[in-house]
């Protein structure tokens, strides 16, 4: 799992420190209360692209909304339960509209009437930052502390949703297989079942798997993953790039479901959303310093003609 460095200047930048000045528009103030909505919500993102796990998964990584008012509704989409069709190839046949055919036949195939539904999409989850930052005790650059709080908020949050998003994939995977062991041969039979499914349901994009250490490393040590395959797995780096036509990513064992070791699927067919009710500090009374305090609610989406392109792998139970 590659991480990116965050440089927390650009964050810092434009930040009034409380009571000494004119706050910016992007930390307007209100009363004793100054908005950090607008950074968090790029420091989110930063993090989020840098650290997630399944990203790839949604479609514009993580949508991050900041002053979000509706309690329900994270928005509404047009989407379609009609999947789309795939012809047998253009008819020349000389009886079809020519010849004796019928003046209603269509050598394009038979025509698929493509009609959109309006979908409301609910938050199904949320988040909160409750925190305070002590001028006497804090030890540190007051306004830096502030900063470097938002980053590691930001690395939290991305860790609970690296865990959330793994349960959604895997309770929308629209296809199970299970590995016997982790044999050769039985890792060879799950590559070309998986190779098989998304052949046969015309499943197209780009696929990728990601798979616990376990399997990576027997993927790694594989008989087929070997120069005279030209195969480019690095038994020195313990890394292999691709098997049987999917990216593979090594993740932690923590972000899969109990007794399943692999995600395979098409990038970019689901919408991961957050919208950020509050993120603001507020000059404390019982200490010297600011209270910090965050809300937001959370979702995800995936159109149910995609789940199709979802298999999660278990491991079977004598392995």
């Amino acid at each position: 799992m590659k991480t990116k460095m965050i440089d927390l200047q650009k964050f810092a930048e434009g930040d009034t420190p409380q009571g000494s000045g004119t706050p910016t528009t992007d930390s307007p103030t209100v009363g004793n209360a100054r908005s950090f909505q607008s950074q968090f919500k790029e420091m989110l993102n930063a993090v989020f692209g840098a650290r997630s796990v399944f990203g790839d998964f949604f479609a514009n990584g993580l949508e991050v909304l900041d002053g979000v008012s509706d309690n329900e509704i994270a928005f509404r989409v047009k989407t379609t339960d009609i999947p789309v069709a795939v012809g047998g190839g253009y008819d020349t046949n000389e009886n079809n509209v020519f010849g004796d055919g019928s003046t209603g036949s269509s050598r394009f195939g038979d025509m698929t009437e493509i009609i959109y539904k309006d979908a409301s999409v609910p938050y199904t989850g949320g988040w909160t930052i409750h925190e305070g930052i002590d001028r006497y005790t804090v030890n540190n650059n007051f306004e830096q502390a502030l900063v470097d709080r938002q980053e590691q908020q930001a690395i939290a949050k991305t860790e609970w949703y690296n865990k959330t998003h793994g349960k959604f994939i895997s309770d929308n995977a629209g296809q199970t297989e299970t590995l016997a062991s982790y044999t050769d041969a039985n890792i060879l039979k799950l590559f070309n079942a998986l190779t098989k499914y998304f052949v046969d349901n015309q499943i197209v994009g780009t696929k990728v798997i990601k798979v616990a250490p376990d399997l990576y490393n027997a993927l790694v040590d594989h008989a087929l993953t070997t120069t005279g395959k030209r195969s480019a797995a690095n038994v020195d780096d313990n890394g292999i790039v691709r098997f049987k036509g999917f990216t593979i990513e090594q993740i932690p064992t923590a972000y899969f479901q109990t007794g399943e070791i692999a995600y395979a699927y098409v990038t970019g067919i689901g919408k991961a959303f957050t919208g950020i009710t509050t993120a603001r500090t507020i000059e404390a009374t019982a200490f010297d310093g600011v209270e910090i305090q965050a809300a937001a609610k959370t979702g995800e989406y995936i159109l149910p003609i995609n789940k199709k392109a979802v298999v999660k792998v278990k491991l079977g139970t004598g392995a």
